[in-house]
């Protein structure tokens, strides 16, 4: 057996790029609706009317819904969680035996069953009790041992594994490392093969679940030899098995509850039928798990909107300034009114998002990477917005409001919890390159070879006339369309009720004018496209402000179909549109008038000293140590901190 390697594998940009390129699903077998949106056109029907789920799929989900919540008000002591840093062993234990671990995990394996729309309002509902035991069911079935096996296990792994996930194991998903973050060609944990089994080596870092797991789905690299493909591979792992150490429970700002670890493997002894998929495929596992993994941040954002919103609605009705309930006060009343049509639609994204993810009839990976995105960043934007209403208050604890007599609101704490989801599952800045790769995929598939500087002038030749005949045919689409009639769309301006259908003209034009923006940048910058962060980031975000636009004028006609709040449900998707609108015309503004190159520069001088005068006058708190902890494989030195909960 080959003795493991402390290397850290040496990458060029270019390879790195090559391995996460390798990893991306490469065709369209599906519409999306997202993927047209960023082509310039605008599908309203792929996603209107909404799409219904079945009759016995609600009823089961509400059934499971409404034990869920009797948990959630008499078992769950948010203040103790919060308080003792540690989600109880009996809660965890209570939600096994609710079966909230199988909730998407199919009723022949001992699950609930349960679609994603139905998945994703327990994860909001559970996540508002507290976001630590939402964040611990999350891991476990979104990117743990479930849903990897799901779509790619054997029928042997499903019949081993998914029971025991679906009742009595925990389950985490290890891919990062002390140096590895969302670059994976540098992963250094190795595989090598030994017989009849694969030999561990490494040290994965921030593993959520990994403190109390029983199964792990571990990433490793195996090395590449005559005959063997090797790369990076997926393996399901006994937390129990010898040879692995938890070697610290990590703390954070906020989700203080959550079981998060550094996890050493020193010759762990893997089974080669624990193997998911073949070797090389465990990118391209995670990046297809995630799909619609993502979907289940953005789910318990939602919730945290709908709590920012009950809360701001009685305190604001309640606290008087200047003679009259502050609400009534424009400055605080525009905030109020922000959290409630944000809400709206942000529940419109993840609803429609989850039910074409159910029916499977779309290809959802841009609306999934679109709602996590959006959902995060808007999270923030609300939680910071109820502090702010609720002024000193927002910022002091709820210990310390119920230990002076008030109502103990965790509103700081909601601010904390829900900071992490920028960056949870690819932050908000690779989310932004990997919607935008996405977003451009048919313009690399047409004039990629034009751009890329490997090509041959044969292959240049061959790509030009490719690349003609596709925008000769596309380009004079994204001059006129139905955004220009006055009476498109009219089906959203019913009797009695506010006028969407200026909202979605906006969106069909808006999409074509994205279309023609990225055009102009492909042609002005060509290869240089991918470096252009600051640009791909706007279109991106341009792209995510049109979808929730969509997606809250279809729930609210869909709404109104039903009967259900239609008037209410009008008016919030029309100042949400009115607002969205806004921020869409200032990123396309900033498309081309931007401090792009001087910030540049200015980050060439920071990183060069030419700034570091401007430091001094402080005096850094910092403690010492290594600016990222030593990974080198080999047996551990610390306790084991792992503790398996039964």
């Amino acid at each position: 057996m080959a003795a493991p390697t402390s290397q850290q594998p040496s990458v060029t940009e270019r390879e790195a790029r090559q391995v996460a390129e390798a990893a991306r699903e490469q065709g369209w077998r599906k519409p999306s609706f997202a993927k047209e949106l960023f082509l310039g056109r605008f599908r309203l029907d792929l996603i209107h009317p909404h799409p219904q789920p079945a009759g016995e799929d609600v009823r089961r989900g509400e059934e499971f819904l409404a034990k869920l919540r009797d948990f959630c008000e008499t078992r769950i002591d948010s203040a103790r969680i919060e308080r003792e840093a540690r989600i109880p062993d009996e809660v965890i234990n209570g939600l096994k035996e609710l079966g909230a671990l199988g909730m998407k995990i199919d009723i022949k394996y001992g699950g609930l069953g349960l679609t994603q729309v139905y998945y994703n309002r327990a994860l909001a509902l559970v996540g508002s009790a507290n976001p630590a035991i939402g964040a611990l069911l999350s891991a476990h079935q979104s990117i743990g041992v479930p849903q990897p096996l799901k779509i790619f296990g054997t029928q042997e792994q499903k019949d081993t594994f998914l029971p025991r996930c679906a009742r009595t194991d925990i389950t985490a998903f290890l891919l990062t490392e002390p140096d590895v973050g969302s670059d994976p060609a540098r992963l250094a944990t190795t595989a090598v093969p030994d017989g009849d089994s694969y030999v561990l080596d490494g040290v994965k870092l921030w593993t959520t679940n990994g403190v109390v797991a029983d199964l792990l789905v571990v990433m490793a690299r195996v090395p590449k030899t005559d005959g063997r493909k090797g790369g990076i591979t997926a393996f399901v792992v006994e937390a129990d098995s010898e040879g692995i150490t938890v070697e610290n429970r990590n703390a954070f700002m906020g989700l203080r509850g959550l079981e998060n670890g550094v996890t050493r493997f020193h010759r762990v002894r893997v089974p080669a039928a624990n193997r998911i998929g073949p070797e090389g495929a465990g990118l391209k596992i995670a990046l297809t798990t995630l799909n619609t993994g993502r979907l289940s941040l953005p789910a318990m954002c939602v919730g945290a909107g709908k709590w920012c919103l009950k809360i701001a609605r009685e305190w604001s009705a309640a606290r008087e300034q200047w003679g009259k309930p502050v609400a009534f006060h424009e400055a605080v009343g525009q905030k109020i009114s922000f959290i409630a049509a944000t809400t709206f639609a942000l529940e419109a994204v993840v609803d429609l998002s989850s039910q074409m993810a159910d029916e499977d009839r779309n290809d959802i990976r841009i609306e999934a990477a679109l709602a996590k995105l959006y959902g995060s960043e808007m999270g923030c934007l609300m939680a910071d917005e109820l502090v702010q209403i609720r002024g000193g208050r927002g910022f002091e604890t709820a210990e310390s409001l119920a230990a002076r007599g008030e109502r103990a609101v965790p509103a700081e704490q909601l601010l904390r919890d829900l900071r992490i989801n920028r960056i949870f599952e690819g932050s908000t800045e690779i989310m932004h390159l990997l919607i935008a790769r996405e977003a451009v995929d048919a313009h690399l598939s047409v004039a990629g070879d034009l751009i890329d500087p490997e090509k041959s002038l044969s292959d240049k030749a061959k790509a030009g006339a490719k690349a003609g005949g596709f925008y000769a045919r596309w380009l004079p689409k994204l001059v006129a369309g139905p955004g220009q009639l006055p009476t498109s769309y009219g089906e959203f301006h019913p009797d009695g009720h506010v006028d969407l259908s200026g909202h979605l003209r906006y969106v069909e034009r808006s999409a074509r004018k994205l279309a023609r923006s990225t055009f102009y940048a492909m042609s002005r910058w060509q290869g240089k496209m991918e470096t252009k962060q600051g640009f791909l980031g706007r279109i991106v975000d341009i792209g995510a402000e049109l979808f929730a636009m969509s997606a809250a004028c279809v729930r609210a006609e869909h709404l109104r179909a039903t009967g259900e709040h239609g008037r209410e449900a009008y008016q919030l998707a029309d100042v949400f549109c009115s607002q969205s609108r806004l921020r869409v015309d200032e990123l396309f503004g900033r498309l081309w008038s931007n401090t792009d190159e001087l910030d540049r520069k200015v980050t060439k001088g920071v990183l060069g000293g030419s700034y570091a005068w401007l430091e001094e006058g402080v005096v850094d708190p910092s403690g010492d140590g290594a600016w990222i902890a030593d990974a080198t494989p080999g047996p551990s030195k610390r306790e084991n901190v792992h503790r398996p909960i039964r």
